[in-house]
Formats: structure tokens, sequence, C-alpha cells
């Protein structure tokens, strides 16, 4: 880890301070939002378009670096954040919002390829595994200090939107001006959904259902602690704990599904998060509960998306693994869009209860899905199965396809020891 750290610390640095920017942003329109007297479907909206963004970005980003190269792509895309975050509360107004949020989207989709794209490039081989691991923490790090600076600032006035643009203009110092040299882009063509669903239908149905509840489990947050009635203080604790959660589950539940059958530990993650969710609409109201409830439904939520791409794995030939990445990301952004919509409406139905519904419908769809697709093909011999490499639901092919690699590196050590 020291070498990892000496080798790629000021791209840390800079994905650390573009994470407190982006993790500030996203909780703090959610909590402006109802201030300003949005209603919850109006929130929804606005929020879904970064997601729609997102996808946009991670399909043109790639074209985007061939053409121009990384720098110019990262400098043009990091400046429009920036003066995209200063906008929102010039014009409080939902729909110049969610085209903000489009934007916001768009352009930290471009700016985390490009910044992925140098970080793999900064190690060896024998160090990716480790590294992958270094950006997963930074980047679950900075969405928790943003929600601590947060709890510190008013979200009424501009201060706490000025903080995550300055954040975000800094983040291009220690990237840009690092000596690691500029690396040549290259990305495996993709694998057709057709062929992805035929190797795994649970991993693609599986990365849908996810996407959603990522998505409306993080985009919609605030909102339903403004409808609790929680404070400041309380809606960025929960949000931060939804990620600690994600933090402290990812390496036992690992640990778990390299060694039983992954689509058990699927069912049982999944059946998990849906009764910790059921926890959370019984008790809605309830600050203490809403955390219990948010950490073990966080705790499942980000694992399950490594668990459904190494399950995936076992079902393809060491030389496809990387060109599924694309694929999985498409579906799982694909159903991250839908997440706020459908979650916004039903807390507009139902009140601060519809967070968790949503939720719970979409965890047990997983876990029964599993549970059905256990009926359906026999489980692969534990020693031939892929290895969990842990990666966050907001990673790009970039980083999904470096994972992808680390479990080829990983499943060919593993049949090297087990030959000899």
């Amino acid at each position: 880890m020291r070498y990892v750290l000496a080798n790629t610390s000021p791209l840390l640095l800079g994905i650390l301070l573009l994470m407190i920017g982006n993790g500030l942003q996203g909780t703090l329109l959610g909590v402006r939002g109802v201030a300003e007297g949005f209603s919850t479907l109006e929130i929804s909206i606005v929020m879904s378009g970064y997601f729609a963004g997102f996808l946009g970005g991670s399909q043109a980003a790639p074209l985007l670096i061939r053409r121009v190269g990384h720098v110019r792509v990262f400098a043009a895309l990091a400046s429009f954040i920036s003066a995209a975050l200063i906008l929102f509360p010039v014009v409080t107004n939902p729909w110049v919002w969610t085209a903000l949020r489009v934007g916001l989207g768009f352009c930290f989709s471009g700016v985390y390829v490009t910044a992925e794209s140098w970080l793999n490039n900064s190690t060896t081989n024998e160090m990716r595994g480790k590294v992958l691991s270094a950006y997963m923490l930074v980047q679950t790090l900075g969405i928790i200090l943003a929600q601590w600076i947060l709890s510190q600032g008013d979200p009424s006035g501009f201060v706490l939107f000025i903080i995550p643009s300055v954040l975000v203009s800094i983040s291009f110092a220690p990237i840009l001006l690092s000596v690691t040299p500029t690396p040549a882009f290259e990305t495996t063509k993709p694998m057709t959904l057709r062929q992805l669903f035929k190797a795994s239908p649970l991993g693609c149905v599986g990365m849908f259902l996810m996407g959603g509840v990522f998505a409306s489990q993080m985009a919609m947050a605030a909102v339903y602690g403004g409808q609790a009635a929680f404070s400041l203080s309380q809606i960025s604790m929960f949000v931060a704990v939804i990620y600690l959660g994600a933090l402290v589950f990812q390496l036992p539940i690992g640990w778990l599904s390299d060694h039983s059958d992954r689509r058990r530990v699927i069912f049982a993650a999944a059946g998990v998060g849906a009764l910790a969710c059921a926890l959370g609409a019984m008790f809605a109201g309830s600050y203490m509960l809403a955390l219990v409830a948010g950490f073990v439904a966080g705790g499942m939520s980000s694992p399950l998306y490594s668990l459904l791409i190494a399950h995936t794995n076992d079902y393809l030939a060491p030389e496809d693994m990387a060109a599924s990445s694309g694929g999985l990301i498409f579906i799982n952004g694909v159903g991250a869009v839908g997440g706020p919509l459908i979650a916004g409406w039903l807390m507009s139905v139902t009140g601060p209860r519809g967070y968790w519904l949503f939720q719970i419908v979409l965890m047990a769809g997983v876990a029964f899905y599993a549970l059905w697709r256990m009926s359906r093909r026999p489980a692969i011999a534990v020693e031939d199965s892929a290895s969990y490499v842990p990666v966050m639901p907001s990673t790009t092919p970039v980083a999904a396809e470096v994972a992808q690699e680390v479990a080829i590196e990983r499943a060919e050590e593993g049949a090297g020891a087990s030959a000899s």
C-alpha cells in the first residue's frame, strides 16, 4: 500500500476532492429543493437528470478522449462542473436544475473516465488490485466527508454551492500537474446485450434492478430526510452511514462469495437489504431506525454490484470478462435513470415510507430472481468461480474493465496454483 500511495497519491488526492464536491452537491440539492418548495416529483426529476447524463457521458467520453486527448477533455469538463455548481442557487427552477444535473452527470462521467485512465496507467499489473481498492476507499471517504461539510453549513445560502465548485477546481492541480504521463486510451470492444444476457441472466437483471436501488438510495435520501422532518445534521449523517455500510460490508461479503455458491450470497444479501428497508418503512419517521436501516441497506447494495459482476464472470471465458464491463454498466445506468423518478412518485403518494418501499421491491426482486435462477442452472464449483473484486456502483467502464482484468489475473493465478 505504501507503493500505491507513493505512486498514485496526487491522482488519489484529486479524485478525493472531486468526490467531496460531487457528494456535497448531490445531498445539498435535495435539501435545497425541499426548502425552495419543489414538489417531490420535481426533485426526483432533477436528481434523475444526473444519472441520465452520467449514462450518456460514459458512452461519449471515450470518443471525446480519442479525438482531443485526456488533458483537454478533463480540463473542459471539470471547468463546466465548477461553473454549473455555482449556477444552482442563482436560478432556483426545477427545469433549469434538471438541465444542469444532466450536464453535471455527463461531465463527471467524462472526468472519472479520464482520472481512472491515468490511475490505471500509473501502476503495474501486479498492483492493480491494491490501486483499485485504494480508489474505492477514496471515493467512499470523499462522499462521507462531503456530508460532514454539509452539516456545518447553511443550505439556504451560496457558500455550500461555492465550496464544491472550489474543490472541483482545486482537484485539477494534483491530477494535471502529476508526473504521470498521459495514458494511451484503449477500451475493449463490448459484448452485445443479447450475448451478455445469454451468458448471465441474473447478472443482467440484477444489475438493472440494483441500478434503481443505488440511484434512488442516494439521490432521494435528502428528500426522504426532509419529509421525515430530520434536521440538516441528521440528513447528513443518514447519507454518510449508507456509504459507511458499503465500506464495512464489502470485504466480508466478498469473502463469502469466493467460498460458496455466489447465487446464495446474492440471494442472502438482497434479502437482508430488503428486510432492512422493511424496517425503515415500518418506522419511517424514526431517525435512529433510519440510521440502522440505511447502514444495512447501503452495506448490501454496494457489494451486490460487485457480486453481480463476479457472478457474470463465472459464466464467461477469461478473455470475455473485460468485454462484459461496458454492457453491465450500461444496464445498471438505465436502471439508475428510472430509480429516482419512481421513488419520487412513490414518496409523493405515500410520504417518506415510499423511499423504502421502492427499495424493498427491487431488492426482493433480485433475491427471488437469484433463487429462481438456482433452480435453472447448476452451481459452478467454488474453485472454478471468478474472483470477487470490490468496485463502487458509481464507477465508469474504465474502472470496471480494470476490475475485470484483476479478476482474470486472479483466476489465472488460481488455475496455476491448482495445476501445480
